[in-house]
């Protein structure tokens, strides 16, 4: 994994992000942080980070998008302590025939994995950007972190409090997303946007 502190400059408070599959920090790096720390992680491909040390914070929040939703979990003893916990367009179950992306759809992605389908796989993601501009990472480095992610195994999951769901979501199906937060029963706003929202939101507390 990859790490970047998008805002340090030692706030009260802080906002943990966890990334999309095959994305960096500049996917969000448009938002005003104002009173907040914001450090961003991604690149799946390895499940490790440093033992960041939060102790100073007064208040901590977790942020997930689409895969960063379920990666997240793995780390739990380090984030079990926070705040909040907003996911946006993604499940705890993101390889799911009824609660995340169907299975074979995803298999048949990794299989057949190529400069074109990474492409269309893109502009699936937004509706409005060019998203192969904000990795710059290889082919393959974004199959492996593909795999990564599939046999990725969590056994504590943190507790959400907050859904951001997008009605017109191409990656996660909307339905998918609402049948499983639903039955968490914690908050749910639902957007009318693609899977990548960020360029429809000025600030991170807009999520908060």
């Amino acid at each position: 994994m990859q790490y970047k502190w998008l805002n340090k400059e030692n706030n009260k408070n802080l906002i943990v992000f966890f990334n999309g599959w095959g994305m960096d920090e500049k996917i969000v790096s448009d938002l005003y942080a104002q009173n907040y720390d914001i450090l961003t992680l991604f690149d799946y491909r390895t499940i490790e980070t440093p033992d960041f040390d939060f102790s100073n914070y007064e208040k901590k929040y977790l942020i997930a998008w689409s895969m960063g939703v379920f990666v997240c979990n793995y780390f739990y003893e380090q984030y079990k302590n926070f705040n909040r916990y907003i996911a946006i367009n993604g499940t705890l179950k993101p390889i799911d025939d009824n609660y995340g992306i169907p299975k074979n759809i995803y298999d048949l992605t990794v299989a057949n994995f190529n400069e074109m389908s990474c492409s269309k796989f893109m502009r699936k993601i937004s509706a409005t950007k060019n998203l192969q501009e904000y990795t710059s990472r290889s082919l393959n480095e974004l199959k492996e972190e593909l795999i990564s992610i599939r046999d990725l195994k969590v056994n504590n999951f943190l507790p959400f409090d907050t859904a951001f769901l997008s009605t017109k979501d191409r990656i996660f199906p909307f339905k998918n997303m609402l049948n499983f937060w639903a039955e968490k029963n914690i908050k749910i706003t639902e957007i009318e946007n693609s899977h990548y929202i960020f360029d429809s939101y000025k600030n991170w507390s807009d999520f908060i």
